[in-house]
């Protein structure tokens, strides 16, 4: 790749965690390469490119397809193995992904140029043999295809790539920094991608005014007079890379003491890190910034300094308590504390919820036979409170609302039609994206290229004089498979029973839910709504693409009496079941808003056991995915019953404030401060 005209690394201003963590890959390619999140317009691409412009030429074979080390000849390919071997010195690579790649243009596929003209199978070098000891860059990431993830993921991981195609197989190495860059506003990225990333970093607009006049001034006096600007900052780069070359030829030697390990392995723990691949990458990044700093040895701030970069995307949540066990409960009843006495106040909800989450939940558990005198003699009472909370009805208003975290159903290889901006799926026309070839006939979407490659090793024995320049036969025939995005059906199962009045839970329930909604809208889904209380459940709004007619609905849904959990899974289902009748290849997300706690049965169970049992009947239909969003109040005392639920439904489980995709951001933002 040549370098000409690229601004300069070390004129971008600001976002030193960026540029830091760059050099940190450019000095030690085994720490795994970097994610840069962050909003348009930040360098991120900028960045990127100004690195492979300065970095420490490669000395490689000349014309060697898949940049062999002449210094390594027990890793030479074929082709230098057995050609005389001619050094030359070459910038690093640096190759773009395009997000419309195929997988052959990837890995690599038949060389139908020498096919066609010799008749013989080769295959052409895709672009994971190009980016072999350079920066495999992937603007938008978390917009990849599946498919092709998994062929970067499997070189990523072994350092080389193979190449099955048309009876041929070929290996070769594949070992590249990856690079990544992605808005966050477009969609997550896949955990497994995620992981792969060494380290990890958010970038934002500047907020200083000096800075950002002069950012002004360097992008203009670049637009006058590219070589100018290159030519003012061309001292400043070049101290940068004679500091890459001087840490790479040290950073072999750097040791790290024991108990520095033990202290990368603390910081792993305390983020609740998945595996341990962030203790090997805090290593291998505080060995760089040893290397750089010109350190004998790592030290306690080369750990912190590269600590949060390397958890930022991989730290998580603690697991939630335990629920409390059944004699913790009964003192807690005996002896309440302040928080439940605000429950108290507010109509008794909170004392009917408890006296039926005992009785119904950890009574059973607990081995009773039956009800105690205390509870035998409050029947009565508790029947007359049932009533009088049935009878009793209060309407809340939308709480605020806020950007939705990103979900989608899965992709499967159903070919589907409609439209919309939420799932991908196959598509039944010649609509969408062509992501790969196929021998099945079904649309009649031919797939030149793949044709080609096919009928291309037959040419020299199929030519009969008829002047063609390729001739192809049936079996050559590839179509294309497509991709595009389509809405889902979101149906919304409400808990709206008197317990949700409670400390606001509604009011922050319904602004949740109009969130959801506002982002169906922009994803064009189809939604329906249901609420459950007292009773029954409710089919408020059918399957509609009215969304404001189901945020109108919202707005006037009243709350009180009793929950039916139950009640409200089993209408679910009628409705699912209705709706798969008429739409089979239909993608329905389901989301249940509830804390879990039911006190309604439609049987002889008790009502959680009912509602668990009907929950683990419903997972069983694949079609389906469920989502639960957790309402239960924070506090000392938690059951988790919606958790529960979320297990049994093979369910993505929430809390209401887990939903707010900016709320994550600045949580991971405030942990590397």
């Amino acid at each position: 790749m040549k370098h000409k005209n690229i601004f300069p690394f070390s004129a971008i201003v600001g976002q030193d965690q960026l540029k830091l963590s760059l050099i940190l890959n450019a000095i030690n390619p085994q720490i795994g390469g970097v994610l840069i999140r962050g909003e348009k317009g930040t360098a991120k691409s900028t960045a990127v490119r100004a690195l492979s412009a300065f970095l420490p030429r490669i000395a490689v074979v000349e014309g060697c397809p898949y940049n062999c080390n002449p210094s390594r000849p027990q890793h030479l390919c074929g082709q230098c193995r057995d050609s005389r071997i001619k050094t030359v010195k070459r910038p690093v690579p640096l190759i773009t992904l395009p997000l419309n790649a195929t997988e052959d243009r990837v890995a690599g596929g038949i060389d139908i140029g020498r096919a066609v003209k010799e008749g013989t199978r080769a295959i052409e070098p895709g672009l994971l043999a190009k980016a072999h000891r350079g920066i495999l860059y992937v603007d938008e990431v978390n917009l990849l295809d599946d498919h092709i993830v998994d062929i970067i993921l499997d070189a990523a991981s072994s350092g080389r790539n193979v190449v099955e195609r048309e009876g041929i197989s070929l290996s070769h190495a594949s070992r590249f920094v990856l690079v990544g860059t992605m808005n966050p506003e477009e969609g997550e990225l896949r955990p497994q991608l995620l992981d792969r990333f060494g380290l990890c970093v958010e970038v934002a607009a500047i907020a200083d005014k000096a800075d950002r006049v002069i950012l002004m001034e360097r992008r203009e006096a670049y637009d006058a007079s590219p070589l100018d600007l290159i030519a003012e900052f061309k001292r400043k780069d070049a101290g940068i890379t004679e500091q890459i070359v001087q840490a790479r030829q040290t950073i072999g030697s750097i040791h790290m003491p024991r108990h520095l390990r033990s202290l990368a392995s603390q910081l792993a723990i305390e983020n609740n890190v998945a595996g341990h691949r962030a203790d090997l990458i805090i290593e291998q990044a505080a060995r760089a910034v040893a290397a750089m700093r010109g350190h004998p040895e790592v030290v306690v701030d080369d750990v912190l300094e590269v600590a949060p970069l390397v958890l930022l995307h991989r730290k998580r949540d603690p697991a939630p308590p335990p629920p409390p066990s059944p004699r913790e409960h009964t003192q807690d009843q005996e002896n309440p504390a302040e928080g439940n006495q605000e429950t108290r106040e507010n109509d008794g909800h909170k004392q009917e919820e408890g006296q039926h989450g005992t009785q119904n939940t950890l009574g059973s558990q607990s081995g009773d036979t039956g009800p105690s005198q205390n509870e035998a003699g409050s029947e009565d009472q508790e029947r007359e409170q049932n009533r009088q909370k049935d009878s009793m009805e209060q309407i809340f208003a939308v709480g605020d609302t806020f950007k939705v975290k990103k979900f989608a159903s899965p992709k499967d290889r159903l070919f589907r039609r409609g439209s919309g901006r939420r799932s991908r799926t196959r598509s039944a026309r010649k609509q969408g994206r062509y992501v790969k070839s196929t021998t099945f006939h079904k649309t009649g979407d031919i797939a030149l290229d793949a044709t080609l490659r096919a009928a291309a090793p037959y040419q020299a024995r199929r030519r009969n004089g008829s002047g063609l320049a390729v001739i192809i036969r049936p079996e050559d025939i590839r179509e294309k498979i497509r991709e595009k995005r389509i809405g889902n059906f979101l149906l919304f199962v409400v808990d709206a029973s008197g317990s949700m009045g409670a400390r606001g839970r509604m009011a922050a329930s319904k602004g949740a839910i109009m969130s959801l909604l506002l982002d169906a809208y922009q994803k064009r889904d189809r939604v329906a709504m249901i609420s459950f209380r007292r009773d029954d459940a409710t089919l408020n709004l059918p399957p509609t693409a009215s969304i404001e007619l189901a945020a109108r609905l919202l707005e006037e849904m009243p709350v009180g009496g009793r929950t039916p959990l139950s009640a409200g899974l089993l209408r679910s289902y009628e409705v699912l079941r209705n709706y798969l009748l008429h739409e089979p290849t239909a993608m329905p997300i389901v989301i249940i808003i509830t804390d879990g706690r039911s006190n309604v049965a439609l049987g002889e169970n008790t009502p959680l056991e009912e509602a668990l049992e009907l929950a683990e009947r419903m997972a069983m239909d694949e079609r389906i995915r469920f989502i639960v969003i957790d309402t239960e109040s924070p506090g000392i005392i938690q059951f988790g019953l919606a958790r529960k639920m979320a297990m049994a439904l093979g369910a993505q489980y929430f809390r209401i404030e887990d939903l707010d995709a900016d709320t994550l951001l600045n949580i991971a933002k405030e942990n590397i401060k």
